[in-house]
């Protein structure tokens, strides 16, 4: 149960994450809005920094779930 947590938890890890470096380099480089971020909240683009901090917290602790589930479980 702890591996399929561990998956699920990276896996939005790695779409918030993705959406969050989606957003910051359409408005900081570009002066457009992509991906659908922009669609749920109105950042400031340096404010898109901290969700890419936010997706790589869920990828980490997606990652940690899973390990300390395959080393609870005996050999």
């Amino acid at each position: 149960m702890r591996t399929t947590i561990g998956y699920a938890v990276e896996s939005i890890g790695y779409v918030v994450g993705a959406q969050g470096l989606v957003s910051f380099a359409s408005q900081a480089f570009f002066g457009t809005e992509w991906g659908w971020m922009h669609k749920v909240v109105d950042l400031p683009s340096t404010a898109y920094l901290g969700i890419i901090a936010v997706g790589l917290a869920l990828i980490l602790g997606g990652v940690k779930t899973r390990k300390a589930a395959d080393r609870r479980q005996p050999a």
